[in-house]
């Protein structure tokens, strides 16, 4: 076998194993619904600070994963066919109640996440560069949980040009109260 080739066999058996790990990771931790809740949670005093043991008896092992440990749910799945079907209504972090994105500002870029262009208090949002330098990770500024990424200059119709990319399973969706009907008025 010339070098070149067994280079080549190699590449490939690295490149199936790395698939084949990625699938296994995410096969493992099955999507769970995007928290929903009738009541707006009082925010939250800053910072919120807990040990690991409190983090996972509060998350699911999903958002504790992701939240705590820098994860990434898949692409197009159960969170992300609920989060197109929301409709107005504000999203909060699902680790510490902080008011994080409204549905004005939520849009469809079919990139298999919610997205969102700004956030609705930017105070309990913050950005910071991934360690490799290569993208933008969004942070809650309350409970320093790990949401997405922000991304710039994509080309989308927004007033920000900018996506942020949010786990769905870190959020916790509150419906906006429906106006009550008078009924006198018809």
């Amino acid at each position: 076998m010339k070098p070149s080739f067994r280079v080549l066999l190699v590449l490939l058996a690295s490149g199936l194993l790395a698939s084949l790990l990625i699938h296994a990771q995410t096969a493992k931790s099955p999507q769970q619904p995007m928290e929903t809740s009738t009541q707006t949670p009082a925010q939250p005093e800053k910072p919120v600070k807990k040990s690991d043991d409190a983090w996972r008896k509060q998350l699911t092992p999903e958002q504790y994963r992701i939240a705590r440990k820098g994860g990434t749910e898949r692409p197009n799945g159960q969170v992300y066919q609920q989060f197109k079907k929301q409709g107005a209504g504000t999203y909060f972090c699902a680790g510490c109640d902080a008011e994080l994105f409204s549905s004005k500002v939520k849009f469809d870029s079919h990139c298999g996440w919610p997205s969102f262009y700004d956030p609705s208090h930017a105070q309990n949002v913050k950005a910071l560069p991934d360690p490799d330098g290569s993208r933008t990770e969004v942070k809650c500024a309350v409970c320093d949980a790990h949401l997405g990424h922000v991304f710039l200059g994509e080309g989308f119709n927004t007033p920000t040009d900018k996506r942020y990319c949010i786990n769905g399973t870190v959020l916790k969706f509150v419906p906006a109260p429906t106006p009550e009907k008078d009924p006198q008025k018809k």
